[in-house]
């Protein structure tokens, strides 16, 4: 079961203080209390390290940066009502904290931590850089709309592999909203202060070693599954090799991340959208995805993955930023079925 990586426990002594009592298991033996996972106390704010862009076209910050968020409490993104959006990441040079905000025409990106050069030297890819909009040709009158409504549309590139599959991998076969919490209680509990003068309650990513010591009665708790759970666990024993990917072709990236077990076309797929910032990466095997495009290209409701790509075929290349456009777009078809039932794990 999950957590069954993780090193056995060191046995405590038999004498211990009355104050806290041995835990007994269901066997009747003694189990060592787990030991919290360490977190350092916050540093005091150093100067931060700043970056100005100026986009060679138009750029919405939130529809960039959207995709990264995992929900309202993800506690490694932020979006402020002054406009500014605040990221946190586990970068290959340690914690960071980014704050970007545009000023006109021109993006500003601070930055503390660790991580806060790597962020910097990123921060026009992270912001669509190397996507290229003008490539998209709609075919469609809706897309073609929608494009003109949505001119700030870029494909955001992390440049990090582990920050999306581990969420991807929370959002099997559950209801968004499941997927969300169990990010937020995992983040803000194994992972760091967010370094800086960061927003209340971010936190970076725990470590994949601090992933694969989280105990199996914490996921339970925040009602993560045994397979998703065991799912995390075989991709951060090779996180190295996952974050190589990032300098892969989507394509190829995609095939190293499916060797995982538990890793399929659908996970695949979402993370490389955002790590790689892939237009052509369309997600495969959702549950509401095909009825969408389906519905809003051809008013085919009922239309399968086969259908939907058939119906993307005309933009090969640029199939995810298509499917993108025709989210954005609001045209969904009426629900005919009540919601997907949540179960909580965690009361079993």
């Amino acid at each position: 079961m999950a957590g069954r990586f993780a090193p056995r426990p060191t046995p405590r002594p038999t004498s211990r203080p009355a104050s806290r009592p041995a835990r007994t298991t269901v066997r009747g033996g003694r189990a060592a209390d787990p030991a919290e996972v360490p977190r350092q106390a916050p540093a005091p704010a150093a100067p931060s390290s700043v970056r100005t862009w100026v986009p060679d076209g138009p750029l919405d910050l939130g529809l960039v940066l959207g995709p990264l968020r995992r929900g309202s409490g993800d506690p490694t993104f932020r979006a402020l009502p002054d406009g500014s959006v605040w990221r946190t990441s586990l970068t290959p040079a340690g914690p960071g904290t980014l704050r970007v905000t545009r000023h006109g025409g021109e993006v500003r990106g601070e930055a503390w931590g660790a991580g806060a050069g790597w962020f910097l030297d990123r921060l026009p890819d992270l912001l669509g850089a190397a996507d290229d909009p003008a490539a998209f040709v709609p075919r469609h009158k809706l897309l073609a709309l929608t494009r003109h409504k949505r001119p700030g549309l870029r494909l955001a590139r992390t440049g990090l592999v582990l920050e999306s599959l581990i969420p991807s991998v929370l959002e099997q076969k559950v209801t968004t909203g499941e997927a969300y919490r169990a990010w937020r209680l995992l983040v803000r509990k194994y992972g760091e202060p967010a370094p800086g003068p960061a927003p209340d309650r971010m936190a970076v990513m725990p470590s994949p070693r601090t992933w694969a010591l989280i105990p199996s009665w914490e996921w339970h708790r925040a009602g993560v599954d045994d397979k998703r759970a065991s799912a995390v666990l075989r991709a951060v024993r090779v996180a190295a090799r996952l974050e190589e990917a990032a300098g892969m072709a989507p394509a190829a990236a995609r095939a190293r991340l499916e060797l995982v077990s538990g890793i399929g076309p659908w996970t695949s797929a979402e993370t490389v959208q955002r790590s790689h910032g892939a237009p052509d990466e369309v997600t495969t095997g959702d549950l509401h995805l095909p009825g969408i495009v389906g519905w809003a290209l051809a008013g085919d409701r009922y239309a399968d993955d086969a259908a939907m790509l058939d119906l993307l075929e005309p933009y090969a290349g640029q199939r995810h930023r298509a499917a993108r456009l025709i989210l954005l777009s609001g045209r969904t078809p009426a629900r005919r079925a009540p919601k997907m039932p949540r179960w909580d794990v965690g009361r079993l």
